[in-house]
């Protein structure tokens, strides 16, 4: 599978998910500089972490209407999937792929730390290999990751299934306490309503050797790899 990591002035993690998916997946990857708008021989675009145009406006503002990502409507349309973690999710919720938005946490304090995540939705590229209330172990690092949407949103959220990820304790339950941002019903990641996009603010590749730390981000690259290869289509590349 061929994947595409956009680099925006300011952005950081990206060389993290370069070395992952290079290094530790073995799959074919290069850099998309937030210029270009071809992304005809790729599979899977990679929005990392950061700080896009130095977070001007508002996290993602600037970028959300970048020429890369003004492209990624119609590379969906065509059957790519896109991965937008952290900065990238404040992306795609700002260029209207993803619904709701990412504002100031709610303790108006940078938070570095690990996070419990529980499994909401397994009918996603990324989440097939899961099961639904499994906990994963990931980090964050966000000043503005506090997920909000209106009543009418995230009840429409609820029904399509698009809540994929919640912030939960070690033994899955979700709780205020497990909540490090302030996000509405403890939501850390959504899709959009076929799946093939998914923003989350936990760090996957952060997650993805067990030298520093854990292994739980690599699940969903393994997983939409599996589903390409199950439905045929990684196996025709």
């Amino acid at each position: 599978m061929r994947f595409a990591v956009v680099v925006f002035p300011g952005t950081w993690s990206d060389c993290d998910f370069h070395y992952v998916i290079s290094e530790v997946l073995h799959q074919p990857v290069k850099y998309v500089w937030h210029r270009e708008r071809s992304l005809d021989d790729v599979d899977c675009v990679i929005l990392p972490g950061g700080f896009s145009y130095g977070d001007y406006l508002r996290a993602g503002a600037v970028a959300g209407r970048s020429p890369v990502v003004e492209s990624l409507g119609g590379f969906v349309e065509r059957g790519g999937y896109v991965l937008g973690s952290c900065n990238g999710f404040q992306i795609l919720c700002e260029a209207g792929l993803l619904p709701g938005a990412l504002m100031r946490n709610e303790c108006l304090q940078y938070r570095c730390q690990s996070t419990h995540l529980v499994v909401e939705q397994v009918e996603t590229p990324f989440t097939r290999g899961l099961r639904r209330g499994q906990v994963l172990t990931m980090p964050i690092s966000h000043g503005e990751g506090k997920y909000h949407a209106d009543p009418e949103t995230l009840a429409l959220l609820r029904k399509r299934n698009q809540i994929v990820f919640r912030y939960a304790t070690a033994e899955g339950a979700v709780t205020r306490a497990a909540n490090p941002n302030g996000s509405v019903e403890n939501i850390a990641g959504v899709a959009s309503p076929e799946g093939t996009v998914l923003g989350l603010m936990p760090h996957p590749e952060r997650a993805a050797e067990a030298a520093i730390g854990g292994t739980d981000g690599l699940l969903l690259f393994q997983s939409l790899l599996g589903t390409l290869v199950e439905d045929g289509s990684f196996l025709k590349r």
